[in-house]
């Protein structure tokens, strides 16, 4: 789960929607999410990420449409 820019090319990816996506990298750099948030889990418990989290699972989500790959 290392980002590209911090040599995550091979390793594994996990599948977000773009929405959770999108707020991961707004509240944590590249370099905090190879450095301190190695897994799934850890990603978790980030204290930056924990009011986003606290709201969108207050959320009624029916669809969550993801951006698609630009060609």
């Amino acid at each position: 789960m290392v980002p590209r820019e911090e040599g995550g090319r091979h390793g594994p990816t996990v599948e977000l929607c773009q929405p959770c996506h999108s707020s991961v990298h707004r509240f944590l750099s590249n370099r905090d999410l190879a450095r301190r948030y190695p897994s799934v889990e850890a990603l978790r418990g980030a204290e930056e990420l924990q009011t986003y989290l606290r709201w969108i699972r207050r959320q009624r989500v029916e669809r969550i449409v993801n951006r698609r790959g630009k060609k």
